[in-house]
């Protein structure tokens, strides 16, 4: 059991840059694959980056690539979502999600709250 709180989204102009954090309470976070996930408007939740539980292995979106940046603390038990370019198609709801495996992030086992990144001038 995995309880998950994301902070840091807010209202930023284009090609500025945020910084997401999503922090876990319980036991066993390295265990544990972690991703970030986002959901606009009128659209279905899509998949942004993950990092499996060592940092070792990571995966963005073709959308996302060379803009940002996922890593983790494990012991902060915190995974950061560094965003830099910012466009207003990046304008959604942030979601962090968690489960065992990389493989299993598919179809996250625990979700956090989601936190509002609004992109516009």
């Amino acid at each position: 059991q995995v309880q998950l709180v994301e902070s840091g989204g807010g209202l930023v102009q284009p090609g500025g840059s945020l910084r997401l954090s999503c922090a876990a309470s319980g036991r066993g976070f390295s265990s544990y694959a972690m991703g970030w996930f986002r959901q606009g408007p009128g659209k279905e939740r899509e998949f942004v980056a993950k990092i499996g539980g060592s940092g070792t292995v990571i995966q963005y979106a073709d959308s996302v690539k060379g803009r940002f940046t996922i890593s983790r603390d494990n012991r902060k038990s915190t995974v950061y979502l560094q965003m830099n370019s910012l466009n207003p198609e990046d304008t959604a709801v942030y979601y962090c999600g968690a489960a065992i495996g990389l493989m299993a992030l598919q179809a996250p086992n625990y979700w956090g709250q989601g936190t509002q990144v609004t992109v516009s001038s």
